[in-house]
């Protein structure tokens, strides 16, 4: 079930692929007694690592020997070496890799999330500024794993804007007001939505599969023509509303319906993409203060991480280990 983009990169179709998982929930006292100390962690990354693959990063080769009285991997063919986190999300960090599972196991194993400034606390941890990095390349991971993606079948797309502080650069100019005010950030949101023949009574027409949602810097055609081709299938079936902005949709997938929708009818008309863009802004506003326009994409991505996984909270864990095992760290900070 796999499909390739424009560049030549495979999608997989994430209901497929979550569907093979069969891993057990792992509670807090199952996690205590799992990974007891920094060994049992580090086992536990090596073991995924090596069953995820390993590719020299001078040469390419996938083929190496373990280097136990270095901790490191020695390449069979050109000899040269790297650590255990070299390649990987932890790539270059200095935190322990207790650290590191603490974290991610904070952060699956409730609906809700955590904030940098909580596990620092919980980790006990003297410098915020390291514990803020590690929360955003975990952020990042889920993002690029859910990037691996798209969507397809029937769906709704439309954008939403979410508060965020008035950049440095914009400091001084004139307050715009509506969707051209500077404390709005602009934001594409994609669900999966298929029909439902008989509803029950008191329930929604549509029942909501996965969703994707990306920062854009404007609403020209050609921004959400790109964001399109790299998230959603040709094959969909696409509702939108009447905006100047998805003019070229018809020509990405097979049906593009776009719709006169009244603003009292929107919820009605588009149901899904808007509960999604409600909650995702409620989430925010109850977990975090004052979240910048550069990194809002990091909080949205572990938003839609999570949504796309609300039935199999039990191995949420387990895909987000396998998520920074494959996913290195590429995030530039521009934080002081």
């Amino acid at each position: 079930m796999k499909h390739f983009n424009k560049y030549g990169c495979p999608y997989i179709h994430l209901k497929y692929y979550l569907c093979r998982s069969n891993f057990q929930y792992m509670n807090l006292i199952d996690f205590a007694e799992k990974f007891p100390d920094e060994e049992s962690c580090k086992l536990k990354f090596k073991e995924i690592r090596e069953r995820e693959g390993i590719k020299c990063r001078k040469c390419g080769h996938d083929s190496h020997y373990w280097k136990r009285d270095k901790e490191m991997y020695e390449c069979k063919k050109c000899g040269s070496r790297m650590s255990l986190k070299s390649g990987t999300v932890m790539h270059k960090s200095k935190l322990s890799f207790r650290y590191w599972f603490i974290a991610m196991h904070l952060l699956t194993s409730t609906r809700k999330t955590f904030s940098a400034k909580e596990i620092q606390r919980q980790l006990g941890h003297k410098r915020y500024e390291p514990i803020w990095q590690m929360m955003h390349k975990l952020r990042n991971a889920m993002g690029k794993r859910d990037d691996g993606y798209e969507l397809y079948g029937e769906m709704e797309l439309d954008d939403g804007f979410f508060s965020t502080p008035v950049s440095k650069e914009q400091k001084g100019e004139p307050l715009k007001r509506g969707r051209g005010s500077q404390k709005k950030t602009k934001v594409l949101v994609m669900t999966e939505s298929e029909k439902v023949d008989a509803p029950k009574e008191g329930k929604k027409n549509r029942k909501v599969g996965h969703i994707k949602m990306k920062v854009i810097d404007d609403l020209k055609s050609t921004t959400i023509d790109s964001i399109v081709a790299q998230c959603i299938s040709e094959s969909a079936h696409l509702t939108t509303d009447d905006s100047t902005s998805y003019v070229n949709l018809d020509n990405m997938v097979e049906e593009h319906e776009s719709k006169v929708v009244p603003k009292k009818e929107i919820n009605k008309e588009l149901p899904w993409v808007h509960i999604a863009i409600t909650n995702a802004k409620s989430w925010l506003q109850a977990n975090f203060h004052k979240i910048e326009r550069d990194y809002l994409q990091y909080y949205l991505d572990e938003f839609c991480y999570n949504f796309n996984r609300r039935y199999l909270i039990n191995n949420l864990f387990d895909r987000l280990l396998v998520a920074c095992v494959t996913s290195k760290n590429d995030i530039r900070y521009q934080r002081g």
